[in-house]
């Protein structure tokens, strides 16, 4: 998945107009480290590939 050219302040900018969230300025750049942390745990997530026999489980049971 390539997200050159996402801009993560855009981003959450945009989040909060959709949910009618109010950020505050003194708390907009903790949010928007945030989302870059999460951005790169996903990108890591997605980047490992499954074997094609590999099924996603209905139910999740530790």
């Amino acid at each position: 998945m390539e997200s050159q050219g996402f801009n993560v302040g855009e981003y959450v900018d945009q989040m909060g107009l959709l949910l009618d969230l109010q950020i505050r300025d003194e708390y907009r750049d903790g949010v928007v480290a945030n989302f870059e942390r999460i951005r790169a745990i996903a990108q890591l997530v997605n980047s490992f590939s499954l074997p094609e026999e590999v099924e996603a489980a209905p139910v999740f049971e530790p």
